[in-house]
């Protein structure tokens, strides 16, 4: 027991002097993985005005809320978790597991036919710290995003998933690799360096896979 509170004690030493968190607190962000994906939508230029984005794993709503307000009132951000998410302007938002069948039916509903032009996929599974459970559970979920993109994306969409390096990490890239003309991994700089996360970013989805 005394490990786990010396643990518990540094975790929230380090996240209350986190300048991200501070960041995010200061501009009314709900979360500091907004600069996550601040950074990655910045650098490649993801956003276009108009867009349709679905994000996989809103809660707490950060990537919904930044990208509600990168692209203004035009467009459509679609959002879907497990967790209850408070609600946002302008963010339609569909609370369920992405994994049960009847809720991946509400999201195609929800796009009624409408061609997605952004995937975005910051989904983890509740962590245990033994890796042989939870990088399967990461990859059955990273697995059933790339699905969703498979059929919801247009041909030269863009497709951006958080991924846990470990078994399957290869594989799943080079999947990737046939879906669309480019993949690229990132470690977005609010990205905590401790962390096994990584983000892929595969851009121009191709009409057929190779």
């Amino acid at each position: 027991m005394p490990s786990r509170s010396k643990s518990s004690h540094r975790w929230l030493k380090e996240h209350f002097s986190d300048p991200f968190v501070k960041k995010a607190k200061a501009e009314g962000m709900r979360s500091r993985a907004a600069y996550k994906l601040e950074e990655l939508v910045e650098r490649d230029r993801l956003l276009k005005p108009g867009m349709v984005v679905v994000d996989l794993g809103a809660a707490p709503g950060g990537w919904s809320q930044w990208v509600r307000q990168a692209l203004g009132d035009g467009g459509r951000v679609i959002a879907l978790d497990i967790l209850e998410m408070p609600s946002l302007a302008g963010v339609e938002f569909i609370h369920g597991d992405f994994r049960d069948d009847d809720v991946l039916a509400r999201l195609e509903a929800t796009l009624n036919g409408q061609a997605v032009d952004l995937v975005l996929s910051d989904m983890a599974p509740n962590m245990s710290g033994v890796d042989a459970v939870d990088l399967p559970r990461a990859l059955h979920l990273a697995e059933l995003a790339m699905d969703f993109a498979d059929r919801h994306l247009r041909p030269g969409g863009t497709f951006l998933i958080k991924l846990f390096q470990g078994v399957g990490f290869d594989d799943y890239i080079r999947a990737l690799r046939r879906r669309y003309e480019r993949v690229a991994i990132r470690k977005p700089e609010a990205s905590r360096k401790r962390s096994p996360e990584v983000y892929a970013l595969a851009q121009g989805k191709r009409a057929v896979m190779k």
